[in-house]
């Protein structure tokens, strides 16, 4: 069975887990402590980074963009990146959004300094950069809003890699407690329904040892 070594907190390991439960492709997980820079796992990814897919015969894929075009293509129904030229490109743009621009600006600095420095034993968290998470997250709570008070989906009308990878990150956020849903409620009603997938439901068991959710962040209905 085809493995996915991940780290719990990691929104692109989630993103990768929420297309292969989406493509019922069926996979075993391995936690991998990247911060320990096992030599088995750096053979594997030289990058040291998760999420790394390696398949039954022995075929191994990292980058989580990478991964999901793989799974896409090796699993075609349901399809993630539907559509016209145009349609796609938006999906693809959308997907780059979040794990670009989101990342850099709100999940790096909330996550990265609140709990992924814990793990690295690098030090207190930074309260510069964790101010600036707090600050950059509205804009983008606005942006999703946006978008989802006019499409169905974020990339349109079809659940699609978009919706996934903005989730992921979101889910991320919200298991700190970070997500102010009750000033964004159409941003919320969406996350409901990604909340609710069959797809999307294992993520919401993930709980990190002395670091409880809060209480809503599995409840499907808030």
């Amino acid at each position: 069975m085809r493995l996915l070594y991940h780290v719990a907190l990691c929104p692109f390991s989630r993103k990768v887990r929420v297309v292969l439960n989406e493509k019922a492709a069926e996979y075993q997980l391995q936690v991998e402590k990247v911060w320990e820079r096992r030599p088995q796992f750096l053979a594997l990814n030289p990058a040291g980074q998760v999420p790394v897919l390696v398949e039954e015969d022995g075929a191994v894929l990292a980058e989580s963009s990478a991964i999901c075009e793989y799974l896409e293509e090796m699993f075609p129904d349901p399809v993630l990146v539907a559509g016209k030229p145009r349609q796609r490109a938006e999906i693809r743009r959308l997907v780059a959004w979040f794990d670009l621009k989101f990342e850099r600006e709100v999940t790096r600095n909330l996550v990265g300094e609140k709990m992924m420095k814990r793990f690295l034993g690098l030090g207190e968290p930074n309260s510069a950069a964790i101010r600036a998470g707090h600050a950059n997250l509205p804009v983008h709570l606005d942006y999703i809003t946006y978008l989802a008070e006019r499409r169905t989906w974020l990339a349109g009308d079809q659940f699609s890699l978009a919706d996934i990878a903005a989730a992921a990150h979101l889910s991320c956020l919200d298991y700190i407690g970070d997500v102010p849903w009750e000033d964004y409620p159409a941003a919320k009603d969406w996350y409901v329904r990604i909340k609710s997938r069959p797809s999307f439901r294992p993520l919401l068991a993930d709980h990190i040892a002395g670091l409880p959710p809060p209480r809503h962040y599995a409840d499907l209905d808030f």
